[in-house]
């Protein structure tokens, strides 16, 4: 099925996309194609999550968008300028919370801004704001260390959040911390949303999740990965003022996502044995 088509109007713009992984092995050389002929738009302000069975090239493609890794062929293009490198204009939440140990929480959000050689009141400011945002503003002394999980991730959002970027890559933001503190932080990434306006790419693996946050879910194939289709998520909003996750449309957008990747599953793991699987 073909990509999802640019627009005049889109954030991110993704047209013809592929990568090739090329590793040694002895005096062979072995290549795994990630990503093949990826087209994909999204609008400013659109919640879109990348979902798909592991090895489908997801963090591969959203490393692409940050600019931490290059393709072999494609553009992508952030408000119509192609993407070489990281830029200001891209924000990254990573799976891994990725604080510095030694730093505070406020020292840990102020760190991309100083390397920025922001001014210091304005530090001072967004430092202030995100982390009262993320309701962290009474933490800004501490370290890492005493902080629950869910805290410290919240403490990598903030330090997203603070540099000011239109466009927020999450790489599995909530897969560290445990499933009770994943759904109170996927409510908080909703409230941020709807009051910042932030265009947001994320990855998962969690098509609850997914299907919770996103307006709309690009579903990308194994092997390589290429997108297979894409599903609006029509549920009401404000979606954390009621109980999404028992609505009928929930459930119904949910199964057939799980009816796609548990084919692919089930063929990927029939061919690892060297079977073969109807369907």
């Amino acid at each position: 099925m073909p990509g999802v088509p640019r627009t005049d109007t889109a954030k991110i713009s993704i047209s013809g996309l592929s990568k090739t992984f090329r590793t040694r092995q002895g005096r062979s050389v072995v290549e795994t194609r990630a990503l093949e002929n990826i087209d994909l738009a999204i609008e400013p302000g659109e919640f879109v999550s990348l979902l798909g069975p592991s090895g489908c090239g997801k963090t591969t493609l959203l490393r692409i968008v940050a600019g931490l890794e290059t393709a072999d062929s494609g553009t992508i293009e952030i408000d119509g300028k192609p993407v070489a490198q990281t830029g200001p204009d891209r924000a990254m939440v990573f799976q891994g919370f990725g604080l510095l140990p030694w730093r505070t929480v406020a020292q840990n959000v102020a760190f991309p801004l100083r390397i920025r050689k922001l001014p210091k009141a304005e530090i001072d400011r967004r430092v202030a704001y995100y982390l009262q945002l993320v309701g962290l503003g009474h933490t800004t002394d501490k370290y890492p260390y005493q902080l629950s999980g869910g805290m410290q991730q919240r403490v990598g959002l903030a330090r997203a959040l603070a540099v000011e970027s239109d466009v927020l890559l999450m790489d599995e933001p909530f897969g560290a911390i445990d499933a009770q503190q994943r759904e109170l932080m996927q409510e908080e990434l909703l409230r941020i949303w709807s009051e910042t306006g932030k265009t947001i790419l994320m990855i998962t693996h969690d098509i609850d999740e997914a299907v919770y946050l996103s307006q709309r879910i690009i579903q990308l194939s194994p092997h390589p990965g290429r997108v297979r289709g894409e599903i609006e998520v029509d549920l009401p909003a404000p979606r954390w003022e009621r109980d999404t996750r028992s609505d009928a449309r929930f459930a119904e957008i949910r199964g057939s996502i799980w009816s796609t990747i548990r084919g692919d599953v089930l063929r990927e793991t029939e061919r690892e044995r060297g079977g073969s699987i109807d369907g």
